[in-house]
């Protein structure tokens, strides 16, 4: 994104004092105000067009942001192949490093879950929000299985090579990645050692291809702003004010976990660890932290994100980009951390005493679903209900709380995706610290 802002500074440079997270913010305002003046109604009288049709259409940018998620994601890992030198040590330590980054997130989730206990001061209420949730018309939910280690690796393995781009399966389409690049790299070898140059052109036709889809996200990233205008609106639209009291607690709760996590031990590991002081880091990671609260996407931050490690903390582009690009996928601390504390919250809301093996089974599958949906807006909501369902809870429950949790995910969302932009440069400072300490 730097080449688009110098190129808005030369045309147009009031652009600039107006940032994205500024429009995000002025478009959260204008939905609640769309929302509680307008409520259902037209906008005009004898019109057709209100809040809901709005919200309906701004879903496009979503869903358009959908589509480019998958080659984008191709193309990234297959360009960090090609251009970074990915050992069985490097590749292991991008594992280990969040491996341990989620088994903190989940250790806090736990920890706020199980001492605070804040899902207990909603036992009773249920039946109070079923009645509001039917009256204003709430979702319901469809059957969910649990989702088992067996049935996540059967998902990742594609029928066919086009099937992860069609259903949007990130982890298939990382699989084929990594392949590809495997062996794009041996043959490469193969050539070298042959005198052939056949392989350049596939390395140009790929960094062309990444840079395509790149500068595609960045026009996208435009349009989010009516996006969020548009959701908004229709969420105030269809909840009212009164569904906001109702689950305030709930909303507390969720963004005490992520904040201790993101300001907490993302700063001392980056600190400890990577070398990188508790200001510098915050400093560096102010921008990439909003762009993702800002496009509720860690995918979309990957720009940003990677021009605060190589140029305002210099983390080698080797480290940045495996961490960014590759390792995105195992840095879901943000939606991890939200969907086991929010299983555990609606267990503790209908008084169902689970024991901490039952809470690390919501963990696991935690992990193991948000494998596949990294960097995509309204990720973690899509993956929710395997996770309530996998901690024993019924399907009138999860009917229930489905609008509950819907009323104010849009809020939690933004903050999951700016936790996982966070994770992402924790390890990538962890990664490059190793790699000085052990050459590799």
């Amino acid at each position: 994104m730097a080449e688009v802002r110098s190129e808005a500074v030369a045309v147009r440079p009031h652009v600039i004092r107006f940032p994205l997270y500024a429009r995000i913010a002025v478009a959260v305002a204008g939905g609640v105000l769309l929302g509680m003046f307008f409520g259902k109604a037209p906008y005009w009288p004898g019109g057709g067009f209100g809040n809901v049709e709005l919200g309906r259409l701004t879903l496009l940018v979503v869903t358009l942001l959908k589509a480019l998620a998958s080659p984008l994601i191709f193309f990234a890992v297959l360009d960090a192949f090609l251009r970074t030198e990915i050992t069985f040590e490097r590749g292991g330590k991008l594992i280990l490093f969040s491996l341990v980054n989620v088994v903190a997130a989940m250790t806090i989730g736990l920890a706020v879950m199980n001492l605070w206990r804040p899902g207990e001061s909603w036992q009773g209420k249920f039946e109070e929000y079923a009645q509001i949730a039917s009256s204003e018309g709430g979702a319901k939910l469809k059957e969910a299985a649990p989702l088992t280690v067996v049935e996540s690796l059967r998902q990742a393995i594609p029928e066919n090579l086009f099937q992860p781009f069609i259903n949007g399966n990130l982890l298939g389409v990382i699989l084929l990645a990594v392949l590809s690049g495997a062996a794009l790299r041996v043959v490469r070898g193969a050539q070298q050692r042959h005198g052939q140059v056949a392989y350049l052109a596939v390395e140009q036709a790929v960094e062309t291809l990444y840079q395509v889809f790149v500068k595609m996200l960045e026009w996208v990233v435009l349009l989010v702003p009516l996006a969020v205008l548009g959701g908004v609106a229709q969420s105030v639209a269809e909840t009212g004010s009164k569904t906001f009291p109702l689950v305030g607690i709930f909303l507390l709760a969720m963004l005490t976990g992520l904040a201790i996590h993101a300001f907490g031990y993302y700063v001392l590991a980056a600190w400890l660890y990577g070398g990188k002081s508790p200001p510098a880091f915050l400093r560096a990671g102010f921008e990439p932290f909003l762009t993702g609260l800002s496009t509720n996407s860690s995918l979309v931050t990957i720009p940003v994100t990677l021009r605060a490690l190589t140029e305002r903390l210099g983390v080698s582009e080797q480290s940045a980009r495996l961490s960014t690009c590759v390792g995105t996928n195992f840095n879901n601390d943000g939606i991890t951390l939200y969907e086991a504390m929010a299983a555990i919250f609606v267990a503790q809301a209908v008084g169902l005493n689970q024991s901490l093996g039952v809470q690390i089974n919501a963990v696991v599958v935690c992990v193991l679903a948000s494998l596949g949906s990294a960097g995509i807006p309204q990720a973690g909501l899509v993956i929710l209900p395997l996770v309530l369902a996998a901690t024993g809870l019924s399907d009138e429950t999860i009917n229930i709380a489905w609008p509950l949790i819907m009323a104010v995910d849009w809020i939690i969302a933004r903050v999951r995706s700016g936790v996982n932009v966070l994770g992402d440069m924790t390890v990538a400072v962890q990664l490059d610290r190793s790699r000085h300490e052990g050459g590799g």
